[in-house]
């Protein structure tokens, strides 16, 4: 078993390079996800704003209200923009992310697939060489002198 035994320390690394992937996945998620929760925000704020907006015009508001209402809702909807182009990014990171991890565990399923079989190609040799052995015993055991 020293063969497959000696794959043993490249698992460990493969293993560790998986659960570093899986970590770095776990952040890129997260983050993706703050991200789209204040794009969110940034919406229903807008949303509100516009209604308030819509509400102030029915009683009557002056033009420089009326301007400033306008000028705000056009900062949001920059910040809205700016948001959306930074959860735009933060998908691109996580499907990379994503990308990573995969790679990193089809590398580890192939070295991990790697050791099971040279460990059951040394079991056979073992079972034969036992084999061997078990019937050199007997022959000698009940050869006739």
């Amino acid at each position: 078993m020293a063969k497959a035994a000696s794959l043993q320390p490249l698992i460990d690394l493969m293993q560790d390079r998986v659960d570093d992937a899986t970590r770095a996945l776990g952040a890129l998620v997260s983050a993706e996800q703050d991200a789209k929760s204040k794009l969110q925000l940034l919406v229903q704020y807008r949303e509100e704003y516009v209604a308030r907006f819509h509400d102030a015009g029915t009683q009557g508001v002056s033009l420089a209200v009326w301007r400033n209402y306008q000028v705000f809702i056009d900062r949001i909807d920059q910040a809205i923009a700016q948001q959306r182009a930074a959860v735009a990014a933060s998908e691109l990171r996580t499907a990379e992310g994503q990308a990573e991890w995969l790679h990193q565990r089809n590398k580890l399923k192939a070295i991990d697939t790697l050791f099971h079989k040279r460990q059951e190609g040394e079991r056979l040799v073992e079972n034969k060489r036992d084999q061997k052995f078990q019937d050199e015993f007997a022959a000698r055991r009940f050869k006739p002198e």
